[in-house]
């Protein structure tokens, strides 16, 4: 169980990384903020590139610092979007999160007080990963 008061800190860290966002061709500000089994939070934003393909997701760029950081359990994913209705994470990024944390919580928060709170496992059902490979 994840304390409202984790679930807030989550929030502001995701809202914060959408400020350091790199989004010129968009103009879509997007940031994340995830929770790993030992209590830390890493955050990410978008990063795009003129080769549209290069791009990253805030999603991504949040678990692969948690990865980069020897963070292999996520627990809980919060990305927000500048938006009046939340957003939830693209496929790629689905997949990713499923890599990490195949029942990880998995929040979006906008610029309105509306809000998806589900769970990865609702999000991708049926999902290849890790397990796939045995």
């Amino acid at each position: 169980m994840i304390s409202v008061a984790t679930i807030r800190r989550l929030e502001k860290a995701a809202r914060g990384a959408a400020r350091a966002a790199y989004s010129p061709y968009s103009e879509f500000p997007v940031g994340a903020a995830v929770l790993v089994a030992s209590g830390k939070i890493f955050t990410g934003c978008n990063v795009e590139n003129a080769a549209y393909g290069l791009c990253n997701c805030a999603e991504r760029t949040a678990i692969f610092s948690a990865a980069a950081a020897g963070a292999r359990k996520l627990t809980a994913v919060v990305v927000y979007t500048p938006t009046r209705t939340p957003t939830a994470p693209c496929g790629a990024c689905r997949q990713v999160i499923n890599e990490f944390g195949p029942h990880a919580r998995v929040i979006s928060v906008c610029d309105s007080p509306a809000r998806l709170d589900t769970t990865l496992d609702a999000l991708l059902p049926g999902a290849f990963g890790p397990r796939s490979l045995l």
